[in-house]
C-alpha cells in the first residue's frame, strides 16, 4: 500500500504538532482522510439530509428542460434537448415530459420514475443572488449560505448542526465524503471526512488498524490539547468497524454503479440503516463545466448523477419517508450556446429534491421566461434564492427553525416544496 507522510494542519497545534509528527516520522496511508470529530451518541431527529453538489456549473437549462419555451430553441440551435414529441429529433436526444412545458434530459430515464411518483421535483429558476462567474467564489458562497459575504469561515450546514442541539453526539453525526472535508460542513460542530468505510478497515486487516490508532495515539500524547481527537477517532473506528460495507446487500434490488458518487451513496444507505446517528450526508460529482462538447460530456455526467439517485432511492424504499436529498450546482450557464458546443459560465439554475415528503409536482418554477427583455445579463433570472429551499428543508424536515443562526442576515421565503414534519 502507498504511504505518505501526514500533513495534519487541520488537526494539530502548528509547531508542536509539526515537531511531534517529525519525532514519530509516522507513515500514513494515503487514503486516511481529514477528520474533525464529534462525540458518540444517540440518535438523529427528523429526516436524514443529503446535500448534492454538481461542482463546475451544471446546465440547468439542458437538465431540467423548458421544452414549451421557444426562446430555449432560438438560443440553443444546436445543443438544446429536442421536444418529447419532435420526431424529426433523434429519442435519445428528446425530453422526457414532466409536465408538459418542462422535461427531463433523457439521460435521468432512471429517474423519470421517481419525479411520476411525486418521490422528486425539481426547482427551475433557482441559485444564488451573487452574480459572480467564478466558480471558487461561486461555491464558496453558496456553501457558507453568505452571498457576497466572505466574513464568516462556517458552512451552512456547520451552523446549522451548532444551532440544532437535539441531544445527538454521534461519531457520525455529519460524513462528508471525499478526501476533504465540504466547505459547507465547517463549523464548531466537527463533521467527519471519510473516502470510504471499507477504506478504514485496511483490506479487512484488524491488525493494521490498531497498529494506526497506537501511532497516533502516540502522536498525539505529544500534546495534551489534542488527547481528544485520540478518542473520537477511536469512537469513529469503533463505529464503523462494525459495518460490513463490503457485504452491504441494497434493498429492494437496487443496483449501484462502481464509481465513487455510487459508493458515497450505498454507505450513506448503509448509514441510515445502520442507525447510527447519521443526520447529514454530504456528496460531490465534478465534471459540469462544459464549455464544449456539452452534448456527450452533460449525458455522461447525468448518467452517473441518474445512476446513484435512482439505486439510492430504490434501496431506501419506505425509509425515504424520513430522508431528503438535496441537489444544487454553484451557478448554471448562459442561455445562449457558445460557438465551441457547450455554454459558457452563467446565472440562473436549477435544484432538485427528493424524498418522502415533498411538494407532489414534478416541477416548482416562478418561471421568468427566456424572452431577451426577461433575461439578466444574458443569463436565466433567479425567481428562487437557493437559501429558500434550503430554510424550507431544515424547518420543514429537520426541524430547526433558527434559520437566522444557518443564514445570517437573510429570511427564506418558503415555497412549499417541502412538507411539513
Amino acid at each position: 500500500m502507498a504511504v505518505t507522510m501526514i500533513s495534519r494542519r487541520e488537526m494539530l497545534s502548528r509547531t508542536a504538532a509539526i515537531s511531534a509528527l517529525a519525532s514519530a516520522q509516522l507513515a500514513w496511508p494515503n487514503w486516511l482522510p481529514r477528520m474533525a470529530f464529534a462525540p458518540q451518541g444517540e440518535g438523529a431527529r427528523g429526516d436524514v439530509l443529503v446535500c448534492v453538489f454538481l461542482r463546475g456549473g451544471a446546465d440547468g437549462l439542458n437538465i431540467i428542460v423548458p421544452h414549451g419555451e421557444e426562446f430555449y430553441y432560438k438560443n440553443r440551435p444546436n445543443i438544446g434537448i429536442a421536444r418529447p414529441d419532435d420526431n424529426n429529433a433523434e429519442t435519445t436526444n428528446r425530453a422526457l415530459d414532466l409536465d408538459g412545458f418542462f422535461g427531463l434530459h433523457p439521460a435521468l430515464a432512471p429517474l423519470l420514475p421517481v419525479f411520476k411518483s411525486g418521490g422528486m421535483t425539481a426547482v427551475h429558476a433557482a441559485g444564488s443572488p451573487d452574480p459572480t462567474r467564478s466558480h471558487f467564489e461561486a461555491m464558496d458562497y453558496m456553501e457558507s449560505g453568505t452571498p457576497g459575504q466572505h466574513s464568516l469561515t462556517s458552512g451552512w450546514l456547520g451552523r446549522h448542526m451548532e444551532a440544532h442541539n437535539n441531544g445527538n453526539t454521534s461519531p457520525l453525526r455529519a460524513v462528508g465524503w471525499g478526501t476533504a472535508l465540504q466547505r459547507s460542513l465547517r463549523g464548531p460542530i466537527s463533521a467527519v471526512s471519510i473516502k470510504s468505510i471499507i477504506d478504514y478497515h485496511l483490506s479487512g486487516r484488524a491488525e493494521a488498524a490498531t497498529d494506526m490508532l497506537a501511532a497516533l495515539n502516540r502522536l498525539y500524547a505529544k500534546d495534551p490539547q489534542l488527547a481528544d481527537n485520540s478518542v473520537q477517532t477511536q469512537e469513529v473506528l469503533d463505529v464503523v468497524s462494525k459495518l460490513n460495507i463490503a457485504g452491504y446487500k441494497p434493498g429492494n434490488d437496487a443496483v449501484y454503479g462502481k464509481g465513487d458518487f455510487d459508493l458515497a451513496l450505498m454507505q450513506t444507505a448503509a448509514l441510515i440503516k445502520a442507525d447510527v446517528g447519521l443526520e447529514i450526508a454530504a456528496l460531490d460529482l465534478g465534471g459540469w463545466d462544459t464549455h464544449q462538447n456539452e452534448a456527450i460530456d452533460l449525458a455522461n455526467e447525468l448518467t452517473k448523477l441518474a445512476s446513484g439517485l435512482s439505486a439510492f432511492h430504490a434501496d431506501l424504499g419506505d425509509m425515504n419517508k424520513k430522508v431528503t436529498v438535496v441537489v444544487m450546482s454553484e451557478f448554471g450557464r448562459r442561455v445562449q450556446e457558445n460557438a465551441s458546443g457547450g455554454t459558457d459560465h452563467g446565472h440562473g439554475n436549477m435544484m432538485m429534491v427528493m424524498g418522502g415528503n415533498i411538494i407532489q409536482k414534478p416541477v416548482y418554477a416562478d418561471w421568468p421566461s427566456l424572452a431577451p427583455e426577461r433575461l439578466n445579463n444574458g443569463d436565466l433570472n433567479i425567481t428562487t434564492d437557493y437559501r429558500d429551499v434550503l430554510g424550507e428543508i431544515l424547518i420543514n424536515r429537520v426541524g430547526n427553525t433558527a434559520l437566522d443562526k444557518v443564514f445570517p442576515g437573510y429570511t427564506p421565503k418558503l415555497k412549499g416544496v417541502a412538507l411539513k414534519v
